[in-house]
């Protein structure tokens, strides 16, 4: 039963780490593909997701993360101290997902997000000042994961303090509930996903911020101060808030300078025209989305695509796929920052669960391309340091990314 557990694991990991050719293979297939490392049916054609996608009645966000990993009862035992644990924005529909949205909408507006982008830019040559005259870095780890969480820190208001033990408890509760950890390591990245829960239960009281908006869409009316299950409930959405705002975009950031680098001709137009990085931000994310797609389940029996599917049936909804669907976009395997249209992709998905950070992340992406286009024209990939695939389909990114330039 271990071996087998074990082999599945590994053939997950492989899956993850290049899920297009079972895209391609699916979206050739007559109705939907049952992928047994997913447990669940492979929405992958763009004309599929979307509709999944529109028939929220039908197909519930209930599972949207499910994890592939069960912790062991140990590691539950410590998540057992700590907050959250509740149904989240992502997780929720119809009324209740109205309201948990409404807060982030108003947070992520065009002109709170406007307002963001200077210190993001203060921030992100802050980055690169810290390693410009090295020759060369180490992108993941000094700037990809950095800037995101500094940036969605503030929006939220957090103390500058507290945003790295944020940021790295929002890793460690991805490993934990998406990679398979020895029992000890389980019991490790629980701890510190507690120590974060703890962190934000201290927004949990009365501010002038988007943590305050968010406990006030949970709150009962007449409580001075939130009584503890509504401290869970605050605590599980601004930690979902701040996992999505940061690793997202972190993902984002590498896979961006890793197809932008690893199609040299297209860096160096980018170099020689800056007006061209809005679509070539947009292309990369179609290309290879960070993102690639969320779980549904059936509500009750239905057809898609030729497909019947009863009450409870899972289904993984492949944005990543439909992204490279050619009936949406012509030679959608080439990776084109002159691509016409490049916004009509779902890498920040589509309809009611459409990502309410996608302008952020974009703002953020874009900084990034103009300062590293702007300051390391001749950065590349550094030779004989293969980039390997995190195996994941939530946060799609490089695990490590190095490059190098010629340091002035």
């Amino acid at each position: 039963m271990e071996r087998e557990l074990h082999d599945r694991h590994d053939r997950l990991d492989d899956l993850m780490r290049d899920p297009y050719p079972l895209y391609t293979r699916a979206r050739a297939a007559q109705g939907l593909v049952w992928v047994p490392e997913l447990d669940a049916w492979l929405v992958a054609r763009d004309e599929d997701v979307r509709e999944v996608l529109r028939r929220t009645g039908e197909f519930s966000s209930a599972n949207a993360l499910r994890p592939d990993v069960m912790p062991a009862p140990a590691a539950l035992a410590v998540l057992g101290g700590g907050f959250g644990g509740r149904p989240v924005v992502v997780t929720s529909d119809g009324e209740r997902h109205q309201l948990l949205r409404a807060p982030l909408l108003r947070a992520l507006s065009p002109a709170r997000i406007a307002a963001a982008v200077p210190y993001a830019r203060e921030r992100a040559a802050a980055l690169v000042d810290g390693f410009v005259t090295e020759g060369r870095v180490e992108l993941m780890s000094a700037y990809a994961t950095r800037l995101p969480g500094e940036v969605i820190g503030r929006i939220v208001g957090l103390d500058p303090a507290d945003v790295p033990l944020v940021v790295h408890g929002g890793r460690r509760a991805e490993e934990l509930l998406f990679r398979p950890l020895p029992e000890a390591g389980q019991v490790a990245a629980a701890e510190d996903v507690v120590a974060m829960q703890h962190v934000l239960d201290r927004y949990t009281h009365p501010r002038e911020d988007l943590a305050t908006d968010i406990v006030a869409s949970v709150a009962e009316p007449g409580h001075a101060e939130l009584p503890l299950e509504q401290r869970h409930e605050a605590v599980a959405h601004l930690q979902n808030l701040l996992i999505a705002g940061h690793l997202t975009t972190t993902a984002l950031i590498g896979t961006t300078v890793l197809h932008l680098l690893g199609h040299r001709r297209q860096w160096e137009l980018l170099c020689e025209r800056p007006d061209l990085i809005p679509a070539a931000v947009e292309e990369a994310a179609r290309h290879d989305g960070a993102l690639q797609g969320f779980r549904r389940v059936a509500t009750r029996p239905v057809t898609l695509a030729g497909t019947e599917l009863p009450a409870g049936a899972e289904l993984f909804v492949a944005f990543g796929a439909a992204n490279r669907d050619a009936s949406r976009h012509p030679r959608p395997d080439t990776f084109d920052i002159t691509r016409t249209a490049p916004a009509r992709h779902l890498a920040f998905g589509f309809g009611a669960h459409a990502c309410v950070g996608a302008q952020l992340a974009r703002e953020q992406l874009r900084i990034t391309v103009e300062e590293l286009t702007r300051r390391l024209p001749d950065l590349r990939l550094t030779r004989g340091r293969p980039v390997t695939m995190r195996p994941t389909l939530i946060h799609r990114s490089p695990e490590e990314l190095h490059l190098t330039w010629r340091a002035s």
